[in-house]
């Protein structure tokens, strides 16, 4: 199972499956990532999170983000990518729901577990995707239609287990408070303690409370929040780098830069260049 849709040169869409070591280390991918894993177990690590799973499951990454799988029971993985500029996800967010739900959400594990009863629909529809890819002149229309599927069918699952755990057992009240203050405040603060002034918390108790719920420390979250809201600026709007800097209050486009690059390991000059820049860019004001 392989297969790539190109345009001009341009990575479009493509499938195959891997073997168990290929994303053994990590690696960075300009396009928006899944992996069906249909059995197994591991650990998913998607830039600062770390996730166990078990199969069958579907895991997500945005263009740029630095993945990796430690397989600890090997089992075949099919990794399907497209790139922005073949399906765009803002502009068809009431379609699948997809864009904060299943990529770019920092709070909410980038995975989907799935059922026996899931597999087969998963498994059909990537076949039918490596079918019209054989096709001598593949249709992206096609092609388009069994992505939209995929996602719109993840995003499904994905918002029913969302609801299904929203319960008071499930739920640290004071970690969905800080979610909600880190969302208002990280253009001003920047240092957990800050945040735990907010809650009332000791900070040694809000770090080991944050890593246990979010899987992430309250540093992390912090940083990146505010490199998906650049990376939302970089994709979405026609903006220039130093109007972003000066936006999410850098003191200068070279900081700004330093920062974003070490975070994501790339300039932002270099993530819009990879990602492009989307087609609502143009549908609205910055």
């Amino acid at each position: 199972m392989e297969g790539a849709l190109s345009r001009a040169g341009e990575y479009l869409l493509g499938l195959k499956k891997l073997d168990t070591n290929t994303l053994s280390t990590p690696a960075q991918f300009s396009e928006y990532t899944i992996l069906f894993i249909p059995e197994g177990e591991g650990v998913y690590h998607a830039d600062f999170g770390t996730f166990p799973y078990s199969g069958p499951v579907l895991l997500f990454s945005t263009p740029l983000q630095v993945i990796h799988i430690e397989q600890r029971i090997p089992a075949p993985v099919t990794m399907l990518q497209f790139h922005g500029d073949f399906y765009c996800i803002e502009y068809h967010r009431k379609e699948v729901a997809c864009n904060g739900l299943l990529f770019n959400n920092i709070y909410i594990q980038p995975a989907v577990p799935l059922t026996g009863k899931d597999i087969p629909l998963y498994t059909n529809l990537l076949q039918d995707i490596d079918e019209e890819f054989r096709q001598d002149a593949p249709s992206e229309i096609v092609l388009r239609a069994y992505l939209q599927l995929l996602l719109a069918k993840s995003s499904s699952i994905k918002m029913k287990l969302i609801a299904n755990h929203d319960d008071a057992k499930e739920k640290d009240e004071q970690m969905e408070q800080f979610r909600q203050l880190l969302d208002e405040h990280y253009l001003d603060l920047h240092k957990p303690n800050d945040y735990a002034q907010l809650l009332a918390m000791s900070p040694n108790n809000f770090s080991k409370r944050c890593s246990r719920y979010f899987r992430k420390t309250p540093s992390q979250l912090i940083q990146e929040r505010i490199v998906l809201e650049a990376k939302k600026r970089l994709h979405l709007t026609r903006q220039s780098i130093k109007e972003i800097a000066y936006a999410l209050k850098f003191k200068d486009e070279y900081y700004f830069s330093r920062f974003f690059k070490k975070v994501t390991r790339v300039s932002p000059q270099t993530f819009r260049a990879q990602t492009g820049i989307s087609i609502v860019a143009d549908l609205s004001k910055p």
